[in-house]
């Protein structure tokens, strides 16, 4: 079943499809409704290849509002066996917290929207005889990455071969592969013409590509973020470490691969926002005639900690203190010292 090469209107299903070979994430649109697990052909980056629908692409039924602070929890929509054992929360308005969540989603019927930005069409539904060849084809593969690897120690190369894969739309084989330095593989690309007799690609890849392309799990005993949950490699720094007050001991930050956690970045915009809005660490306040020094500010807890000379430490929630654009100082507010100094 082709595509409509000039679609009638704006508007068709739009699908999260995922290549299963070299876990690329795409959305696709396609005038009729699929499911999940249906798969089908549609222009890679790398030439047309299979790939298999994961789920209507996902439409947040909220935007962020930034310095939003009641914040829902973790997925806790498990549920009972009966409604009234349903634990779910609730938004305000009645809607779902799940309802705009991209990822652990409730399952809902695809629906026709508009289609605009970074969104192709499938170009057909694999048929069975796509299928077939694409079992063949990763037969084939382990069969391909061992005759690489041979030419690789041949030639004597500076590279690690990580996966390879038979393009299924045309007759082309990708080998994935790693190196500390820019390497000279023009001899190789020849020898493996020679014994594939198709097209010969070699793409140097990254190590969090590596652990993107083939996946395991994280030290929080998940699929690795990269290889199941995020399409795109954003960058990752200590700084992020240091706004959300986690250890920067690079053993404990640093996933499989060997560079920082993906998730340190999940957060640290939140971080940002709140921090904006608090007194940096360092900063002096004036409280019960004595100034005390901003050491702490715990974005979880949403409190402040002043410390004082002999080791004298106090907590004060967020929301009492604030800055004076009069005098130009930071303070506490004067309800808040009264009750905190009559007891």
């Amino acid at each position: 079943m082709k595509k409509n090469t000039a679609p009638s209107d704006d508007y068709a299903y739009v699908y999260v499809v995922k290549n299963p070979s070299y876990n690329d994430v795409s959305l696709c649109a396609w005038d009729s409704v699929l499911y999940g697990g249906t798969p089908v052909m549609y222009d890679t980056r790398f030439g047309l290849d299979l790939g298999l629908v994961v789920g209507p692409a996902p439409v947040p039924g909220q935007t962020y509002v930034p310095g939003y602070s009641d914040v829902k929890g973790a997925c806790l929509h498990f549920g009972g066996e009966s409604e009234e054992d349903d634990v779910r929360y609730q938004q305000e308005d009645g809607q779902h917290q799940c309802d705009g969540c991209f990822h652990c989603q409730i399952s809902r019927e695809p629906e026709k929207i508009r289609v605009d930005g970074d969104v192709s069409w499938i170009d057909h539904l694999a048929t069975p005889a796509e299928m077939a060849r694409y079992a063949e084809n990763s037969e084939k593969e382990e069969y391909a990455l061992r005759i690489c690897r041979e030419k690789i120690k041949k030639h004597n190369l500076g590279m690690k071969l990580v996966t390879t894969h038979f393009l299924l739309g045309e007759p082309k084989v990708i080998f994935f592969f790693t190196a500390e330095e820019r390497v000279d593989f023009r001899e190789l690309v020849k020898d493996l013409v020679s014994v594939f007799r198709m097209r010969i690609e070699l793409r140097q890849i990254g190590v969090r590509d590596e652990s993107r392309l083939i996946g395991g799990l994280s030290v929080c005993g998940r699929d690795y973020c990269c290889h199941s949950i995020t399409r795109e490699m954003d960058p990752v720094t200590i700084k992020m470490a240091k706004e959300q007050n986690l250890s920067l001991n690079s053993m404990k930050i640093s996933g499989p691969c060997g560079r920082l956690l993906c998730c340190l970045a999940y957060e640290y915009d939140y971080y940002m926002e709140e921090k904006a809005a608090c007194p940096p660490e360092g900063t002096r306040i004036k409280l019960d005639r004595e100034l005390w020094r901003v050491s702490e500010i715990n974005i979880l807890s949403r409190k402040i900690t002043l410390s004082a000379s002999e080791g004298r430490t106090i907590s004060i929630p967020f929301d009492e203190v604030g800055f004076n654009s009069d005098t130009g100082y930071w303070e506490v507010s004067e309800e808040y010292q009264e009750e905190l100094f009559s007891t």
